[in-house]
């Protein structure tokens, strides 16, 4: 199998994190978890094989050119301000989701919007922040099964949403294109929602389909 980019997880040691790790190392990738500790940053690579390595996240943002950031809302703003400079000129694609435990059923968006927004709003102009994955459950990301869910992916710049919907291609999802960074507070909130129909239908892992695409 050809070698693909370099692949930068931030947070990578979570269920999110790690799960999108395998998806993108079978697709070929090289992954580099990203840890606020590097001994943890080190344990989660070495789980994941020989295509990883394990940094602490300001030396994981410095490595590749493909950012990814899958933390709590609650880590969010402090991981995005330490590796603010190492972010510069990249990619930057934030699966953020704003819950507040323990109402996590209920959306609850920040006052900027939403959490893309944060980050955007904390690195500015230079960085591309592409809002992608907070419909898609990690237990499933985690397993070897097929995934039949859509993703949708927020962005004020189409070629990076293009580059991004190319890379959830690549893990055998669908990405799709739901305009402008701005409509990320829909694609979050949606999240609590199908949090809610998982509670109340006994649904394990609901997702997102689009309909209405021609053969």
């Amino acid at each position: 199998m050809s070698r693909k980019k370099t692949i930068s997880i931030l947070g990578g040691t979570g269920d999110l994190g790690t799960g999108l790790a395998l998806r993108f190392i079978k697709a070929g990738y090289k992954v580099v978890v990203g840890s606020r500790t590097l001994k943890k940053a080190e344990k989660a690579s070495k789980r994941l094989g020989d295509h990883s390595v394990g940094m602490v996240n300001k030396d994981a943002a410095t490595a590749a050119d493909i950012i990814i950031l899958t933390v709590p809302f609650a880590h969010q703003k402090s991981i995005v301000k330490e590796c603010k400079k190492q972010l510069k000129g990249k990619l930057f694609i934030d699966t953020t989701v704003p819950l507040k435990p323990p109402r996590v059923a209920t959306v609850q968006l920040p006052s900027e919007g939403s959490a893309a927004q944060i980050s955007q709003n904390i690195l500015g102009k230079r960085v591309r922040v592409v809002s992608a994955f907070q419909n898609v459950s990690a237990e499933l990301l985690k397993s070897k099964q097929d995934i039949d869910c859509d993703v949708l992916v927020c962005g004020d710049k189409k070629s990076a949403r293009k580059e991004v919907i190319n890379l959830i291609n690549s893990i055998g999802l669908k990405g799709w294109h739901a305009g402008r960074l701005g409509n990320s507070a829909a694609v979050e909130a949606m999240t609590s929602v199908l949090i809610s129909i998982n509670k109340h239908h006994s649904i394990s892992h609901s997702g997102i389909k689009i309909t209405g695409l021609k053969d």
